[in-house]
């Protein structure tokens, strides 16, 4: 008997681009038990998800970020009784109808406990749009990482994660005090503590829009830094840093992130940058900062 899989989902104002997601779901070619949907969004997307008999919907008037979404809909998906939750935000779309199907072989191949895809750019097909760290450099090539095979202990979260639902309960939910940025992070921190196994499954695919704009290089090709291009989402960004260098004790994190920001911010002669840097960052080493958070968009 094949295992039973079901998503967890989240949406935000992205009506059309749920509707994409939403289709290409239930085209593939490994069928999914349900779609466990959560909408923080201003406009309900109810009419969206009703056009497909296996979604289960969950309206929030409060905007739970991605990580409190996330938490929900995970939640939702493990009560179901499936043996995986595949995760997914609705900027996402599965790179063909033989995605899942590719995360569970590969998953029951290696005794993976979860797997993730390569997450390339719309567009670009390639392009990854978050950058893989070989050999000490950066780089977005997908060729490149593909050649390697499949990656064990690596890959980016949340987006097209094929996870095994006990590893909830070893493990935790996402992090909602984070809301958005890190959260991703801090789970996969959580997940290689508790000795779960993962990686990264090359061979497929999902597309999710890029970052490229938001990799600054400080010192060549080997030190970089990661710059949002709204003040909200730097202040989160930098505030849930600090944090999670403070709740994981992460040392080279924080030489990382002080010797390349003051470096990035000095150069460019950006003071006001440099100490709204210092401020959020501050915040979240000191575990400041969490409060709920209102009619937020991000």
């Amino acid at each position: 008997m094949s295992p039973s899989v079901a998503v967890a989902a989240v949406t935000f104002d992205r009506p059309r681009e749920l509707a994409v997601l939403l289709d290409a779901i239930n085209r593939q070619t490994s069928p999914v038990s349900s779609i466990c949907l959560v909408d923080s969004g201003t406009a309900p997307a109810k009419e969206v998800a009703d056009r497909h008999s296996n979604v289960d919907y969950v309206r929030s008037e409060a905007n739970l970020g991605g990580a409190g979404g996330f938490s929900l809909a995970i939640l939702k998906a493990v009560a179901s009784g499936a043996d995986w939750i595949w995760m997914m935000d609705d900027d996402a779309e599965p790179g063909d109808p033989e995605c899942l199907a590719t995360l569970l072989r590969e998953a029951e191949a290696r005794g993976m406990d979860a797997v993730v895809p390569l997450v390339a750019a719309p567009g670009h097909p390639d392009r990854l749009s978050f950058f893989f760290r070989l050999d000490g450099k950066v780089t977005h090539d997908r060729a490149e990482v593909e050649k390697l095979g499949f990656l064990p202990d690596d890959g980016h979260f949340f987006n097209g994660a094929l996870i095994r639902s006990d590893v909830f309960f070893k493990v935790g939910l996402p992090d909602m005090r984070l809301f958005i940025r890190g959260d991703e992070v801090d789970f996969t921190i959580r997940l290689r503590k508790a000795g779960i196994r993962f990686g990264t499954v090359t061979t497929t695919a999902i597309t999710h829009p890029h970052a490229f704009a938001e990799t600054q290089h400080v010192f060549g090709a080997r030190w970089h830094v990661i710059v949002p291009e709204t003040a909200f989402k730097r202040y989160y960004y930098y505030r849930n840093r600090g944090y999670l260098i403070r709740r994981h004790f992460r040392v080279k994190s924080f030489v990382a992130d002080v010797g390349g920001y003051l470096g990035y911010f000095l150069r460019r002669g950006d003071f006001r940058g440099l100490a709204d840097w210092f401020r959020a960052f501050s915040t979240g080493l000191r575990g400041k900062g969490f409060a709920p958070l209102k009619d937020q968009k991000f």
